[in-house]
Parts: structure tokens; sequence; C-alpha cells
């Protein structure tokens, strides 16, 4: 298979296309580069004497992990999708422009941040025609802490695991992970049928009874919890579910002009990377409302100078919060390209009220 493939793996993917194991080579040149005698490029494309392409490579977690942030089993789609076009291609690619065209088009429909991830890792060419601006590729994620003082207000902080994929819901909210064995706050909390239920797929799993670990899993998942599981098959961490809402900032509706646009900006910073969550409250909805920070990045004051968010006045009165706002009004930046664009707090109003009547 694609990434996370095991020696064994490995081996019968070579069988599986036939492929005499004294054939195979890699190269680690920076660029991929086409040559008279074949494919040779960073990380990646394997080369075999008889003219057979597929994209394959040794596989190293902690350096994928930089560029996606997909599962394995999604990875795994991928692959298989991948072998299939190249296998059909007429004729095989011929250079890394005509190799990164063939990626794109299989792939299409994919996440395009894992997608971009996907031609970064590969050391190919090219983005998708008319997709949304890709954050270029960072050093590994590391959390940032915040110096000092707590700002007033605030109760408590939590470290997050990396945000995954689909986690921004809009502009202002997120999905976040916990690790409980890092965080005696939600260590204390972990309900015993949880924890009960943990143990239970870990024997199934075991076992080799992965219908009684998946619906453990599930189980699991409906107490607002996740287990991560080790490369080894055991329990890497048990992690709680919890959803932020940021302080100081109300985002457009993802129905409202340049909601869609403020939603990818956030994932866009955020995606990948663990978070400083400072928690000050929770709303009616159940949500943490706090500060959120992500490598040395204040996201609210991104989101206020980029114009993807209103400051929301009625909940928080930070001056820098209105500084912020005043500097991306004047530049005519994100929402504010548009004259008197309409607040998102007076759209739910109306929509209220619509329904009402």
């Amino acid at each position: 298979m694609l990434w996370g493939l095991s020696d064994v793996g490995r081996t019968l993917w070579r069988r599986a296309v036939s492929i005499p194991r004294s054939i195979w080579s890699t190269s680690r040149s920076p660029w991929c580069l086409f040559r008279p005698s074949g494919w040779f490029c960073r990380h990646s494309w394997v080369y075999c004497s008889c003219s057979r392409f597929a994209p394959i490579r040794d596989y190293k977690q902690e350096e994928l992990s930089q560029f996606v942030t997909a599962t394995k089993a999604t990875q795994v789609t991928w692959y298989r999708k991948l072998l299939v076009a190249w296998k059909n291609a007429r004729p095989p690619p011929s250079s890394a422009e005509e190799a990164s065209s063939l990626l794109l088009r299989t792939l299409q429909g994919h996440h395009n941040v894992h997608v971009q991830g996907l031609l970064r890792f590969y050391g190919l060419p090219g983005s998708k025609p008319g997709a949304p601006e890709v954050v270029p590729s960072k050093p590994p994620p590391v959390a940032f802490v915040a110096g000092g003082d707590w700002p007033q207000g605030v109760q408590y902080e939590i470290h997050t695991l990396p945000v995954e994929d689909r986690a921004v819901a809009d502009g202002d909210t997120i999905t976040v992970f916990v690790d409980v064995n890092k965080d005696k706050r939600e260590a204390a909390n972990v309900p015993k049928g949880v924890m009960d239920a943990v143990s239970r797929r870990r024997t199934a799993r075991a076992q080799h009874d992965y219908a009684t670990a998946d619906a453990l899993q599930k189980e699991i998942k409906q107490a607002g919890y996740k287990v991560i599981d080790a490369p080894n098959g055991g329990v890497q961490c048990l992690a709680k579910k919890l959803r932020v809402r940021l302080k100081g900032v109300d985002a457009p509706e993802s129905s409202q002009p340049y909601g869609q646009q403020a939603k990818a900006i956030f994932n866009g910073i955020v995606l990948g990377h663990p978070l400083l969550v400072h928690v000050y409250t929770v709303d009616q909805y159940g949500r943490l409302v706090g500060d959120i920070h992500c490598n040395g990045i204040f996201i609210q004051e991104a989101l206020l100078k980029k114009g993807c968010v209103w400051h929301y006045t009625q909940y928080d009165k930070r001056p820098t919060f209105a500084q912020w706002e005043r500097e991306a009004k004047a530049a005519r930046v994100g929402l504010w390209a548009v004259v008197n664009p309409e607040k998102p707090w007076e759209y739910r109003k109306d929509k209220r009220d619509a329904r009402r009547n």
C-alpha cells in the first residue's frame, strides 16, 4: 500500500505487480526529474527497469505528518486510485508536470489541503486551478505556550492534539481533541463506562476480533471520546472531544458572503497543528469559549487582521480587537471589501424572525 506499509505489505505489493525486488530502486534527488532511464524523485517515485511506475515510497510517519493529516485508511484509498490511474495512463506520464496533472485529476474531490500536501511531499509542481490558498509547509508542529500570566478572566488552559480535517465548523468554531492522560482536568472526569470500553476494545483487537473492536469504538465516540491507536496495535491515547468558540469575534455564517472563505482561512492556519486554548467559560451550547494560539499565532488577531471576522463587542471589549478590526476595514481586506457587509448576529436574528412568521 502507499504510505504506512509494513515490510510485508511492500513485499506483497511487489509480488502483486510482478516486479522482481532486485530491480527496485529509489533516489534522494531533491526534485522530481524525468530522465531517459526512468523516474527519480525526492522521497518518492519508484523506478523499475521494466518501465512500470507507481507512486510508492518508504514510509516515515513523522515526515508525512508535516504534509497531510489523513488517516491511513484514507491514504490507502488514495493509493488505490493512483495505482489504477497510473496503470491506465496511455502513455504514462513522462515529466513531473504530467505526473502532477495525473495526481490532481485522480484525487479530484478530495480535500485540497491533502492534495497540495501530497504534491509538496512528492516534490511535484502545480496546484489545482481555482483552489483556495494553501498555507506553505511548516516545521513540525509545536504548541505555542504563552508567557506570563493568563489574560484576565481565563479559568484554565488546554493543550490539544493536532487539528484534524473538517474540525473547523465555521470561521469562529472548531472541534478539538485533548489527550486525557496529559490533562488532569479531563483525566478525572472520564466515565467508568468509557474506560471499560477502552479495555474491552484493546482485548478484542489483541484477539483480532475487529467487529467487536469497531463496535466498542463507536460506543466510545458516542460518549464524546475516541481511541487513537499506536502503530504496534496498542492504545496511544484516549482523547476527549471538545468544541471551542473563539472569544470576542463573530464570523460570517456559512451561507453569508465570505463565510466559506473565512472558514478556509481559519482551517489553513490550524490544520495539522496542536493548539493552546485559554478557556474563559462555557456557552449555552456546551462550547468552551476561549482564546486560541497556534504556533505563536493568536488566532483572533490573525482573523481580525485578515477581515475574516467582526469584533463581537457585545461580549468582548478588548481595545486591541477594535484596533485590529479598524485596520482591516481601512485596508478593505476580507469581508470589508464589500460596503456595509451584514453583521452575522443581525443575519441570525433576521432568520429567526422569518421562521416565526
